[in-house]
């Protein structure tokens, strides 16, 4: 009986252990994937890191890279220079919202509203989320749609969903 206690106190021990070493924020999860390098880059720019490793919870709509090279290269770079971390900054916290959810939550909210339902990015500026044609668009504050291309890749501190455009705030 006493080796049945400590085998099972071991095990408990090391699956408490895996799981707090395990865990990843919103950013560790960005940084683990080279398609958001970008993104990685815009954040440390921004000087949002340290926010979006915070408790949360928070749901990232994610450009990829590919959804940054949409943006001409000269205002891309401009965003990135120090004297634009402002403006950088409330183009990134539009795509954050202080919440966690899923793709099954944003499916609900649809049918409730109809294949429309509003969220507000933590810049305070509302996006629309759509359903079209059997996929899920975001509409910014300047008309312009991206799709969700990836849903609920899941960190501690919230989800991402992966978009294909940068949506863009009024500015």
């Amino acid at each position: 009986m006493k080796k049945l206690v400590f085998i099972f106190s071991m095990v408990t021990a090391l699956t408490i252990s895996t799981t707090a070493t395990a865990q990843k924020t919103i950013v560790d999860v960005a940084v683990g994937n080279e398609d958001f390098s970008t993104l990685v880059a815009a954040l440390k720019a921004a000087d949002l890191v340290s926010a979006l490793q915070g408790e949360g919870p928070f749901t990232v709509f994610a450009p990829t890279n590919a959804a940054f090279g949409k943006i001409d290269k000269a205002t891309l770079a401009s965003l990135l220079e120090p004297k634009n971390k402002e403006v950088l900054s409330n183009i990134l916290t539009y795509h954050v919202v202080s919440a966690k959810l899923m793709a099954s939550d944003v499916v609900a909210a649809l049918k409730k509203g109809n294949g429309k339902v509003e969220v507000k990015g933590l810049n305070g500026q509302v996006l629309t989320v759509m359903s079209k044609d059997g996929k899920i668009w975001i509409k910014d504050q300047k008309n312009n749609y991206s799709e969700i291309v990836a849903t609920d890749v899941t960190a501690d501190n919230g989800v991402i969903h992966v978009i294909d455009t940068v949506v863009m705030p009024k500015l």
